[in-house]
């Protein structure tokens, strides 16, 4: 339900949150996030241009939060770089539904609606929290290189 630039912004962000406050570079990120470095890239300029996130060139530079872990939540990472997209008509342009969207795609909708509010209410803080390891998802207890 969320996109691929997504899901790469959500990843990249896990592994900054979980070296907050201290810088990380854009080669450690893409390898340690499985990201393509240059599709990362563009990730993170839009993380930039919403100040999520700060980078700086040069020795002890690299990429780092901008805020605190309390005050990022994951509605702010997604909609910074593909924003969620509710379902406010027909999407087949059912003259009929231009009231009111049919019962699928009000339910869809509602569907819609849960995931935005659980994301408006989980913050970094609370992912790096739940540090309770998965099977298969190394984010984001990546042992980076220094």
């Amino acid at each position: 339900m969320i996109s691929q630039t997504a899901e790469y912004a959500l990843r990249a962000i896990s592994l900054l949150a979980a070296r907050h406050p201290h810088p990380v570079k854009t080669c450690q990120i893409a390898e340690s996030a499985r990201v393509p470095r240059p599709y990362l890239v563009k990730v993170l300029q839009a993380l930039a241009r919403s100040g999520i996130v700060k980078t700086r060139r040069g020795i002890g530079g690299g990429v780092s939060l901008t805020r605190n872990l309390n005050e990022v939540t994951i509605l702010d990472v997604v909609s910074a770089v593909d924003p969620p997209r509710r379902i406010t008509a027909c999407p087949i342009g059912l003259a009929a539904h231009d009231v009111e969207l049919c019962a699928m795609h009000a339910r869809l909708d509602e569907a819609l609606a849960t995931m935005e509010q659980t994301f408006r209410e989980t913050t970094l803080a609370a992912l790096i929290a739940d540090g309770t390891p998965r099977a298969g998802c190394p984010f984001p207890h990546v042992r980076l290189r220094s």
